[in-house]
């Protein structure tokens, strides 16, 4: 694979803008579950595992983790196939529990719409998405966000946890794919 600065038109979102941002989303959490005796936080697998790594640690509360894994992209992750399916569910039982699920991106709301109506059949005590990006303005279905961390524009974006190809997550910033300049 190739160095990504030969297709990066922008970063979107600089290092210290999302660790700034982080530590934000960490307090409001931590503010809003101060009470919970029982915070368990999602991660949907794998685009989220960065940013969740650094959310836990600025939350203050006490809570575990657990992970799922969701396919709902065909070759090339640039849209959305529509179908959703669950290829790792959760180790944890989360009757009665407070639930909140980690996503590094929502663009068309298809993914989370679902996961949100499979896991409140497992009756928790709360049920709240937190995401790092949101493509509002490719919603398709509504999904209630608690926590946003950045709204941003209907780009190919990648870096922090979002592949190009499963490459590039190691990457510390979110970056735009030069799509002229890329071929994956």
């Amino acid at each position: 694979m190739e160095d990504y600065r030969n297709f990066l038109k922008e970063i979107l979102v600089p290092e210290e803008k999302l660790q700034a941002r982080i530590a934000e989303l960490g307090a409001e959490i931590s503010r809003d579950y101060h009470d919970s005796q029982q915070l368990l936080l999602i991660c949907i697998l794998r685009g989220a595992v960065i940013f969740m790594s650094d959310l836990s640690r600025q939350i203050s509360v006490p809570h575990s983790m657990d992970f799922m894994a969701i396919s709902s992209y065909g070759t090339g992750n640039r849209n959305s196939s529509g179908m959703v399916r669950i290829t790792m569910d959760l180790n944890t039982n989360i009757f009665g529990r407070d639930v909140l699920i980690v996503e590094d991106i929502i663009d068309s709301g298809n993914t989370l719409s679902y996961v949100l109506r499979l896991l409140s059949t497992r009756k928790p005590k709360s049920l709240k998405i937190c995401t790092l990006l949101d493509k509002a303005e490719r919603r398709e279905v509504e999904v209630p966000i608690s926590y946003t961390g950045f709204v941003i524009p209907n780009k190919f974006v990648f870096g922090y946890g979002l592949d190009l190809d499963e490459y590039y997550r190691n990457l510390p910033f979110i970056g735009v794919v030069d799509l002229e300049k890329y071929g994956g």
